[in-house]
């Protein structure tokens, strides 16, 4: 099952405006294809060939299509491009990362680590942490831009034990991290609640590709 989900980008570009974009290029390259291949075929007649080019092969290149091709490539790929994410003021998180984890409260509570796997594209996310004990996944999630503090990531999250730790309770919860200017760590909070009642501090270090 997908748990992706929709998240809030607070200080970047407007998401609108990119979409607005996105249909202008499209419409444009949609008439440009289309003008490119009605001149092969009329020059193809004039060399004498019988080319015909059916009405349904024109409509699949309208700007509608063009947009779905343009969008789906914009948020999978483009959006990530250094020159485009530094214009969106949107980072790419995507990966993972160690995690290591300082509880506060109550007093009794150890300390811990797993790891953080992110998945993000332009519009979707999900932020899933894998621990000894539990695992935990996001329900929703807010990117914000500080041009003096850098990028905080504030997310909702629901946790579930493993099944041999049944003296734990599941229960929801929410993060808030800021991330340092070169995107390989970052430091925050959490704080549990639901049946669990406890925060504490974090602090991720991205995974490199070749780390074990």
């Amino acid at each position: 099952m997908a748990l992706e989900h929709e998240y809030a980008v607070l200080g970047g570009y407007n998401r609108t405006h990119v979409g607005r974009w996105l249909y202008r290029v499209a419409a444009l390259l949609s008439a440009l294809i289309v003008f490119a291949i009605l001149s092969a075929v009329d020059l193809a007649h004039a060399l004498g060939l019988n080319v015909n080019v059916p009405p349904t092969v024109l409509s699949l290149l309208g700007a509608g299509a063009v947009y779905g091709v343009l969008y789906w490539l914009f948020d999978h790929y483009a959006w990530k491009l250094s020159p485009l994410s530094r214009i969106l003021k949107l980072p790419d998180l995507s990966g993972d990362w160690f995690c290591q984890g300082s509880p506060i409260e109550p007093s009794t509570a150890k300390p811990w680590s797993g790891k953080v796997t992110i998945i993000q594209s332009w519009d979707r996310l999900q932020i899933h942490l894998a621990t000894e004990q539990s695992t935990s996944d996001s329900i929703a999630a807010a990117l914000q831009y500080d041009a003096a503090a850098g990028y905080h990531l504030m997310y909702h999250y629901r946790n579930e034990p493993r099944v041999a730790e049944q003296h734990l309770a599941a229960h929801h919860g929410f993060a808030e991290v800021t991330f340092d200017s070169d995107l390989q760590s970052a430091a925050g909070d959490y704080f549990n609640g639901r049946g669990r009642n406890t925060f504490g501090t974090m602090s991720w270090t991205r995974r490199q590709a070749d780390a074990p």
